[in-house]
């Protein structure tokens, strides 16, 4: 569906889609991460990303306002299983409640017989590039919009959920972790706990991923870190990290730090806190590259990387690997 994702931004539908997070195959796979919602970046959606369940219920509730306030359309991204087959306590608003944060809807563009107008047709060369300055510009209004939005949420709810980014134990980290999502709350932890042993690390939450909040994220920086990692969890074959290219833009012009991207839990797999004390140890003594993989097999990898070079039709890489694990793809969901 990802002509008609392009269509509704186009269009300035306000939809709100609720994305649960899950891997892109072939091989095929359902577990948690990135990369649905990755491959559809630039489609002209918001995309908000939750860290919980409680602030992916509050998401859905300020994306309906910011919608409907710009008539564009929202992605709000939460993790597959992780959250959306996950069951924590949360605090849901009565109806009157919400029907007080939301305004009454009204529509920017309707059908009305009595004043027909056409939706969608063809636009050329002499009017497009203005179709898409106008996409655009929506955006870049969510900017301000979302934050003021967030204030009201919280007044009305009484507790703070969403925005741009969020930062925590930032002000004087050494070694700073950007991340999306649910992965927020172990890193979180992490953090606390080399705290606690002395060493100075913090961790950037991205909620509001798309427009991208490049001016947020430079403040919340502050004056450079001396490391940041961006932890990603989605892989572009061919470049590595998405994030970490909108991170490097957004610090352009400025001091950079040393800057890695590490690719993490694709498909599902576990990040704990074992590799995230390691992978921080190491950013920390100035030993991370600039691109690696958490809790890669590096022995399963290169053993089918040697059988495609011993043999033209070495099979195919997925069922080789499930194989050498003693697996049966079979036996798998």
């Amino acid at each position: 569906m990802s002509e008609a994702v392009y269509n509704a931004a186009g269009l300035g539908l306000p939809i709100v889609m609720t994305i649960a997070n899950r891997a892109i195959g072939a091989p095929i796979n359902i577990w948690n991460d990135h990369s649905d919602s990755m491959s559809q970046r630039d489609a002209g959606w918001l995309q908000l990303f939750a860290e919980t369940s409680q602030e992916a219920l509050d998401l859905h509730i300020q994306a309906f306002r910011i919608a409907e306030e710009l008539s564009i359309p929202v992605m709000v991204c939460m993790d597959g299983f992780l959250l959306t087959h996950a069951s924590e306590r949360a605090d849901v608003p009565a109806q009157h409640q919400v029907d007080a944060f939301l305004p009454s809807y009204q529509p920017r563009q309707v059908l009305d017989p009595a004043e027909p107008v056409s939706i969608g047709a063809m636009v050329g060369p002499e009017a497009f590039t203005e179709v898409r300055y106008l996409a655009f510009e929506r955006m870049q209004q969510t900017l301000d919009l979302i934050p003021a939005v967030v204030a009201d949420f919280a007044a009305a709810f009484g507790r703070p959920s969403g925005g741009l980014v969020r930062p925590y134990q930032t002000d004087d980290a050494d070694v700073i972790v950007v991340a999306m999502g649910s992965v927020l709350g172990t890193v979180k932890d992490t953090v606390d706990e080399l705290r606690a042993e002395g060493m100075r690390v913090g961790v950037l939450g991205i909620t509001t991923y798309r427009p991208f909040p490049a001016e947020a994220i430079r403040d919340a920086l502050g004056v450079a870190p001396r490391h940041v990692v961006v932890l990603e969890r989605a892989l572009a074959p061919g470049t590595g990290g998405i994030v970490t290219a909108d991170i490097r833009m957004a610090l352009a012009g400025r001091m950079a730090p040393h800057l890695s991207t590490v690719i993490a839990g694709l498909g599902g797999r576990a990040i704990t806190k074992k590799s995230l004390r390691g992978l921080l140890a190491t950013a920390a003594a100035g030993e991370l590259p600039p691109l690696s993989f958490l809790d890669l097999d590096t022995g399963l990898a290169d053993r089918e990387l040697a059988r495609m070079r011993a043999t033209r039709r070495s099979g195919p890489s997925p069922e080789n690997m499930l194989r050498d694990l003693g697996i049966s793809a079979s036996r798998i969901g």
